[in-house]
């Protein structure tokens, strides 16, 4: 490779990684003939959740008062203002990984720009951050739920 193909494609890598900040991207992925270049931002080797579904098991320890789990098969279906609404059409996610703890349970503190979940779209695992400071009183989805632009996800009060 000449040095010239290198300054080339050293400045190409810049360009597509500022259009990655400014369209505020999770990834940018371009192919032209020999070349291909994939950039993403975030976390390396975002978790993929795979297996079956597991439904999560809640364990009350003696400091912890035991915790109501609100689904989204409850009554409990909300659209106030207090609701987080999904950003994208795609598949919810409520723990990093299949064996990890969920981000949030009702009664969680969450501030401001905590993850609250992941939805997975078009492969890409894109965290939702809390759009407020508050206590995290139902989780209107469940793990792995496919979900629609603008449905209520969290209610945080």
């Amino acid at each position: 490779m000449s040095d010239k193909n290198t300054g080339i494609k050293t400045s190409l890598v810049r360009e597509l990684a500022e259009l990655l900040v400014d369209l505020d991207l999770n990834e940018i992925d371009v192919k032209n003939q020999d070349l291909r270049i994939r950039l993403s931002r975030g976390i390396q080797g975002a978790p993929v959740p795979t297996g079956s579904p597991v439904a999560p098991i809640q364990q009350a320890t003696a400091n912890e008062p035991p915790q109501k789990m609100v689904s989204a098969g409850s009554e409990k279906k909300s659209s106030g203002k207090n609701d987080v609404p999904s950003p994208m059409v795609g598949t919810v996610y409520l723990s990093p990984s299949p064996d990890a703890a969920p981000y949030i349970s009702v009664g969680s503190v969450v501030n401001e720009g905590d993850t609250l979940l992941i939805i997975e779209a078009m492969k890409t695992m894109n965290h939702i951050p809390a759009t407020r400071a508050g206590t995290v009183t139902a989780i209107l989805v469940d793990d792995k739920q496919p979900v629609e632009f603008g449905e209520s996800l969290v209610v945080i009060e």
